[in-house]
């Protein structure tokens, strides 16, 4: 069964500057972000729709050693991307399918709504699952937020 997990976060950045973190920076934000991310390399494509990237992480994740994703969703004038796991990551972990899709709105000059949802499709039940999945994404934006904030250049 096919199941969605939502999350917000309003963070103290501008759309644009978010966006382009977001999508076009991505590969080179994420391993600064998340301790766990060794490189991300654009493997097909140019950023756009279509564009394959792998996360290639530590030793520290048993099962892990990478997550290829595809960006499956990409408007630039609605400001959502949409990346599907299609090889490694949460595909060894259980699931059978796994998408994640950021949408940002703008509230105020420097302020964007970050809306998150994760449809996924797991062969394991686990009840803790939505939570830790939740949590992850959230502390991304936060640190993404962060990170913009205090220490891009």
């Amino acid at each position: 069964m096919v199941k969605d997990i939502k999350t917000e976060a309003v963070v103290k950045v501008g759309i644009e500057a978010l966006w382009k973190a977001l999508v076009k920076d991505v590969r080179f934000v994420a391993p600064k972000l998340i301790p766990l991310v060794k490189n991300v390399q654009m493997l097909e494509g140019d950023g756009g729709l279509g564009t394959v990237l792998l996360s290639n992480f530590g030793s520290d994740i048993p099962k892990i050693s990478s997550s290829k994703e595809k960006i499956v969703e990409l408007d630039g004038s609605l400001h959502k991307i949409g990346l599907q796991v299609i090889e490694g990551g949460h595909l060894n972990l259980g699931f059978s399918s796994y998408k994640t899709t950021f949408q940002l709105t703008a509230i105020r000059e420097q302020r964007s709504l970050v809306s998150i949802m994760i449809t996924y499709e797991s062969e394991v039940e686990d009840s803790g699952i939505p939570s830790t999945i939740n949590m992850s994404s959230f502390n991304f934006i936060r640190n993404l937020e962060s990170y913009l904030l205090n220490d891009a250049t």
